[in-house]
């Protein structure tokens, strides 16, 4: 018996997969630049936009990973001084994770970087009302298996 649903091109899961892998590569070498990783270009993405100051807890539910993930992530950003990790004063259980100075910085450095890759993409077969509607489409299944 065939099984035509187990091939590799019947997968919703392989072109997210792929794709997903493909434009990390993209940004690879402005994240060389750096000197960080595509998860930490994540949190700091998260620190920026958010909050600076923000709990481990409501980092990891932003970037829906578990914070048994995201802790050892955060543990190096701390050692490399674009993060600092302290106690909560109101509630010693919770970390709150704070910009460094050298943290902060980066930010100018990175806005280029989403420029670049929407540049690489406008080269591409998808007109730019496309891109933005794959992108409200994508958005929109995250937030609903979420």
């Amino acid at each position: 018996m065939e099984y035509p649903q187990l091939k590799l091109e019947s997968q919703l899961c392989f072109p997210l997969y792929a794709l997903s892998r493909l434009v990390t590569r993209e940004y690879q070498p402005h994240f060389d630049v750096l000197g960080i990783t595509y998860p930490q270009y994540l949190v700091l993405l998260v620190l920026w936009e958010e909050k600076d100051g923000m709990t481990v807890v409501d980092i990891a539910d932003r970037l829906l990973l578990g914070t048994n993930t995201i802790t050892p992530l955060l543990k190096r950003m701390e050692k490399e001084r674009l993060i600092r990790r302290h106690r909560s004063k109101r509630d010693e259980r919770k970390v709150v994770v704070s910009l460094t100075p050298q943290g902060r910085e980066l930010r100018e450095q990175a806005a280029a970087i989403p420029l670049a890759l929407g540049e690489k993409l406008m080269q591409g077969p998808l007109k730019p009302d496309e891109l933005a509607t794959l992108q409200r489409h994508l958005r929109a299944l995250v937030d609903f298996l979420a």
